[in-house]
């Protein structure tokens, strides 16, 4: 059985370099077919600079799609071919432009035919097959473009591991996971205050009792994640003392612990939804966002590590 019917779709990079290194292999005979003495990795750069003219490494760079040293080390091979010169007088010193030589031109002016017999050989392998290889390869460069496969299988690792948390209702034996991942993440950013120890240690009589509520979330059965809900009045609550184990973060567990308290706050009979928090926790705010908060005018708080205050109606959500 060939490799990439076992291996499937996952092997689509693998399967890519063995098609560029047969297609490479090919246009090296193709150069000698023709009486070339040229390699296939110099042809960018080439042309870039047969159809434009003089230019620097970096707008070559920036042309091609190559990293500076790449180009660098690709250009000093087509000088010592004798095909192109760098480090040309210029209005500003500054710029090492790189042109080609007048052996250069000349053979950029023998490719023409070549370019000819090369063009019509892909377009019959393009008419024989089913599907449009330049097309789609222009489609999944515009798709990467805007979000790398690196973040797809990232985004695939977070839903899949997510499936794997619980959120639970706080209990007496939760009470050294709720203080110690929010000691952790405090101690880490900022100072422990006289409020935090309040809700940190007797969270039964300063949240449960006066009508809020603790949520945990397990991963494996571990307590990896806890959030609190404070009961300001009748209708108002505040989303609080929310922390992730570093161990367990990528898992999408705190977007989850966000959601099941907007959705415990909702069945309390609340309309609005407060917290506070630190800009400087980009990631969190990223997150209060993307429940729906919004930033509010300054409230009065406890915190001095506060500087930005959010709420969400739920009456619109």
């Amino acid at each position: 059985m060939n490799l990439f019917e076992k291996t499937g779709k996952m092997a689509l990079g693998s399967r890519l370099r063995l098609l560029t290194a047969k297609v490479t292999e090919d246009a090296s005979k193709i150069y000698e077919l023709y009486n070339v003495e040229f390699s296939p990795k110099w042809f960018p750069i080439f042309f870039i600079l047969s159809e434009e003219g003089e230019k620097t490494i970096t707008e070559i760079a920036n042309d091609v799609g190559h990293s500076q040293p790449s180009i660098t080390k690709i250009i000093k091979e087509m000088t010592i071919a004798g095909l192109v010169q760098e480090n040309l007088k210029t209005s500003d010193k500054r710029r090492n432009m790189v042109a080609l030589t007048e052996k250069g031109k000349i053979l950029s002016e023998k490719f023409s035919i070549q370019y000819q017999d090369v063009g019509n050989a892909i377009e019959s392998i393009m008419n024989e097959a089913t599907h449009n290889l330049w097309e789609a390869i222009e489609e999944w460069e515009f798709l990467l473009e805007q979000k790398t496969l690196f973040k797809r299988v990232q985004e695939q690792k977070k839903l899949r591991e997510s499936k794997n948390v619980q959120i639970v209702d706080y209990e007496s034996r939760y009470h050294s996971a709720f203080k110690s991942l929010n000691m952790e993440w405090i101690s880490t950013y900022f100072e422990m205050e006289e409020a935090d120890y309040k809700a940190l240690d007797n969270p039964k009589e300063y949240i449960l009792d006066k009508g809020g509520k603790i949520l945990i979330a397990l991963y494996d059965n571990e307590p990896v994640g806890v959030c609190a809900l404070i009961k300001m009045n009748d209708t108002d609550f505040e989303m609080a003392k929310m922390a992730v184990s570093p161990k367990a973060q990528g898992k999408n567990i705190g977007f989850l612990l966000g959601e099941a308290i907007v959705k415990t706050a909702k069945e309390l009979g609340a309309s609005k939804l407060y917290l506070e928090s630190n800009t400087i926790l980009k990631p969190a705010i990223n997150l209060y966002y993307k429940l729906g908060f919004q930033k509010v005018a300054g409230l009065p708080t406890p915190y001095k590590r506060c500087n930005i205050q959010m709420e969400l109606n739920l009456l619109e959500k």
